[in-house]
């Protein structure tokens, strides 16, 4: 694609994105869809723009990501890419002689699978990094990995006692082995310098700056504290966003009810609505942890440690009496639910606030619901609950092959991202990435949706079939889904005369081509209403 002069630039100006079928034109004008195929061709005094076989599509949207912090962890020790305990502990040692002054080394992204039962030990980090706190996030950032020096300055012993929703993994002695589970590892967190506003806002550029060249035009940051709102606003009042952001302000466990006078204020001051820069419009619960940690919440014990159903971070009548109140208060509600047990009290929860508040157009989202009991499908769609999918991690990989699976056992597994089973129940699906955690790009996902597959292909066929969805459906569940998680969805997410000019231009097409090449696609232009956001080799 050959574009010299952006689109938005003049919103007098209308524009004919036009390749080699007519059929496929789309025609822009301040800020909206102004026609179609052939329609859009004919219209007299339009600039025409030549695709030649790029394939416009309406622009991708996240519903379930962490722009603000996966973009400042990247400044930390690079752990993404790690291929060996040996690469990971290289890495941090390099970091740390490139970083003399730095109080602590801290970094995100390693991979679990790297280490035994996706633990890390404290005597390992101890081999490269003495004199200074190491604490490293895993990739799913419900876990991480200290030194004995984070340790000891964190007065964590073989008598500390665990926090309420974590755990400290502990040698047979009881001393701690320095692998921390969701709250044991803030723990230990919270004695690490914090990052600066400019860290963050540095960081958050980063963040969105790759969400443009990805395709996506919105997202929501699922996990927000009230102090990181300040920085979104400050680029938001500055037009520094080159693609809108909701905020999920986090609800505290214990301090909830303390938090609602000041989730309102918060949403009274950056006073957005649908289709505006920034919203503060919902507010995330985290109902448990993660399968590979063995935090998830599962309703039966874990098929290997049988005395372990995970860690439910909310007792289930005080989440259905939080979730209430906020939806009470008018905020969505956004809730990470990853074990079944998690996931069933999340329904309970959102149905207890329909009970209690009456019906409304709630569109309240279950984020992730990993593993879902069968007798528990057919509520999503009975209570109107969104399912937010991560639709990259259905493959069975090494994380599944090497942490999950162990951990659930049989018939468990094979209840897993029931993402085509909710679609034929007719549950509203909308898919995210949960970025930093995994690759935020819309394509990659893609291609594990409609195939259930890893990258090289396997299983043949793909990993539990009836859970695939076809490639329209994918789609859509990127964009309209999205749009009407937001309560956007009559403003755009479809390339429809009157929409939003939310645009994505895409090398090949991905519903004309097979699965495993719908990954190779590469994005060649973004437009955020009718504004270009990104292009390759933008001058």
């Amino acid at each position: 694609m050959a574009v010299q002069v952006g689109p938005g630039r003049d919103p007098g100006e209308t524009l004919v994105f036009r390749g080699r079928q007519d059929a496929a034109a789309v025609a822009i004008a301040g800020g909206t869809i102004v026609a179609l195929g052939s329609d859009a061709v004919a219209l007299v005094g339009a600039r025409t723009v030549d695709v030649g076989d790029a394939t416009m599509v309406a622009a991708f949207r996240d519903g379930h990501l962490h722009p603000l912090w996966g973009g400042y962890w990247k400044a930390g020790v690079p752990l993404d890419g790690a291929r060996s305990i040996d690469d990971l502990l290289r890495r941090v040692a390099e970091h740390a002689h490139d970083h003399p002054g730095r109080r602590w080394i801290t970094g995100a992204g390693y991979d679990p699978t790297l280490l035994p039962g996706g633990m890390g030990t404290a005597r390992l980090l101890d081999r490269v990094v003495t004199d200074r706190p190491v604490l490293l996030w895993a990739s799913d950032h419900h876990s991480a990995w200290a030194n004995t020096a984070a340790l000891n300055l964190a007065g964590i012993t073989r008598a500390t006692v665990d926090p309420d929703g974590g755990h400290f993994v502990r040698h047979p002695d009881g001393s701690p082995t320095g692998a921390l589970l969701e709250e044991a590892a803030q723990a230990v967190a919270a004695h690490a310098p914090l990052p600066s506003g400019a860290d963050k806002e540095l960081g958050l550029r980063r963040a969105l700056q790759e969400m443009v060249a990805s395709g996506i035009v919105w997202g929501l940051d699922a996990s927000v504290a009230p102090s990181d709102v300040a920085v979104y606003a400050r680029l938001a009042v500055a037009g520094e966003l080159p693609c809108r952001m909701a905020l999920a302000l986090r609800a505290d466990p214990v301090r909830w009810r303390d938090q609602r006078a000041d989730f309102k204020a918060i949403r009274a001051e950056v006073a957005g609505g649908p289709g505006d820069a920034l919203v503060v419009t919902t507010v995330k619960f985290f109902a448990d942890g993660i399968l590979e940690a063995g935090t998830a919440a599962l309703v039966e014990p874990y098929a290997d440690d049988p005395c372990s159903h995970g860690i439910a971070n909310w007792d289930p009548a005080e989440l259905a009496q939080a979730v209430a109140a906020f939806d009470a208060d008018r905020f969505g509600v956004h809730i990470h639910a990853i074990g079944d047990g998690a996931v069933r009290s999340a329904l309970d929860a959102i149905e207890h606030a329909g009970h209690v508040n009456g019906p409304r157009d709630r569109r309240a989202v279950i984020a992730h619901a990993q593993l879902v009991q069968p007798a528990d499908l057919a509520r999503f769609a009975h209570l109107g609950v969104i399912a937010n999918f991560q639709p990259l991690w259905a493959q069975r990989d090494r994380v599944m092959t090497k942490l999950t699976e162990p951990r659930l056992g049989w018939p468990r597994t094979a209840w897993q991202y029931p993402i085509g089973g909710l679609d034929r129940l007719g549950a509203r699906i909308s898919f995210g990435s949960d970025w930093p955690v995994t690759s935020m790009r819309p394509l990659d996902g893609l291609a594990v949706a409609v195939s259930r597959q890893t990258p090289g292909g396997e299983p043949p066929g793909g990993w539990l079939p009836e859970q695939r969805l076809p490639i329209d459906r994918a789609l859509a569940a990127y964009t309209e889904g999205v749009a009407f998680q937001a309560f956007e969805d009559s403003l755009t997410g479809r390339l429809a005369v009157g929409q939003r000019a939310d645009l994505c231009l895409l090398s090949a097409d991905p519903r004309s081509v097979p699965a495993s090449e719908v990954a190779a696609i590469s994005v060649l232009g973004t437009w955020s209403a009718g504004v270009e956001v990104f292009r390759p080799n933008n001058p």
